[in-house]
């Protein structure tokens, strides 16, 4: 039976954090359940109510920043008008014995990723992704040039009631921190003891084993073959530049990883010369996981070397975006162990999605 096939019940142990595993079971996919309908989406180019529409500029905080596109705007960022962080800390933090906090200090801004309410990310074009991308970069340096106390900043998009949004109208957010999260710092840590030990990148090192594709090799002389190991399954999409791959260890069904192909640590050096490559590629995958999900729900960030890292880290961490369709709700198995179940071979998953015509 082909590997991608055959039923899995396995603890695949993440690669980069093996503190993480995930529970790959595809027979709970069997189990009978209701079908799940798409999402409805509102498609709408233009709501009169909606305060990300073109015309309803007042009814947000001033722009920070606005890109200009052929006739308006194309891209506007605005402070949040519910803040998770704020600037503003007046009221003092106490910390009493095991009881310890610290300043709720940073920012919280949304981008208003296009001026048409309902466009899709996919049906944007790959010029208007590169500029979405270019604005994620700018506005990450604007922040840590402003603030040394800053040590995290987070890109992230919530899209559909599934991934958290509350407004319809495409839009991303950034929260700076005062701290780093504890999931990148554990990429930080378990990528920099890797290469303590192998001397080089783990990243670029699961990069190299999914662009290595099965092939046989027989020896005329002893009739022997040589089989190599099939990791090229976990592809979805290349370009010149960047590659989409299915975690081996994924915690979603369908999620998705976008990483350089070349080493890189830092998000905010990426070339511009690069922007449009990894627009072109990111459009690709999200249409892929959009025409198979029949309209996805998705959360994706960017993960990239905190600011005032080592020094020795640029060697070690390899940034990239995740991309985490939403198809399931976390059972109580999930939230009390802290194991993901998921239900689909990430092998079939990214045959799948390399399949599809787009």
């Amino acid at each position: 039976m082909d590997t991608i096939d055959r039923e899995v019940r396995e603890i695949r142990i993440d690669p980069v954090v093996p503190t993480e595993s995930v529970l790959v079971s595809t027979v709970r996919n069997l189990r009978p359940r209701k079908k799940e309908q798409p999402a409805p989406r509102d498609q709408r180019d233009h709501v009169e109510t909606c305060p990300f529409c073109l015309g309803n500029e007042n009814m947000t905080p001033p722009a920070i920043v606005e890109y200009s596109g052929d006739e308006h705007w194309s891209i506007r960022i605005v402070e949040n008008l519910y803040p998770v962080l704020s600037e503003s800390t007046d009221s003092p933090v106490t910390s009493e014995g095991l009881r310890q906090a610290i300043d709720g200090y940073g920012r919280h801004e949304v981008i208003i990723d296009h001026h048409r309410h309902g466009i899709a990310i996919h049906e944007m074009s790959p010029q208007h992704l590169q500029q979405l991308f270019t604005a994620y970069q700018t506005r990450m340096q604007e922040l840590y040039q402003k603030d040394a106390r800053l040590r995290y900043v987070l890109v992230f998009k919530n899209f559909g009631p599934a991934a958290g949004a509350s407004i319809a109208h495409t839009h991303s957010q950034l929260i700076a921190l005062p701290v780093v999260p504890e999931n990148v710092q554990a990429e930080v840590h378990f990528s920099a003891s890797y290469f303590r030990e192998h001397h080089h990148c783990v990243y670029c090192a699961l990069i190299d084993d999914a662009l290595s594709f099965t092939a046989t090799v027989y020896d005329k002389e002893r009739g022997e073959s040589h089989r190599v190991l099939d990791a090229g399954s976990y592809v979805v999409e290349r370009s010149e530049h960047f590659v989409a791959i299915k975690p081996f260890a994924s915690r979603f069904e369908w999620e998705v990883h976008v990483l350089p192909l070349r080493h890189q640590a830092d998000y905010l050096r990426m070339d511009q010369a690069l922007m449009l490559d990894f627009a072109n590629l990111f459009r690709n995958t999200m249409a892929r996981l959009d025409k198979l999900l029949e309209g996805a729900q998705y959360n994706y960030f960017l993960h990239t070397l905190p600011n005032n890292s080592p020094q020795n880290c640029q060697k070690s961490y390899h940034w990239h975006l995740e991309i985490c369709p939403r198809t399931s709700i976390p059972s109580g198995f999930e939230l009390g162990s802290g194991l993901y179940i998921n239900t689909v071979s990430p092998e079939l998953a990214a045959k799948q999605l390399r399949d599809l015509e787009i």
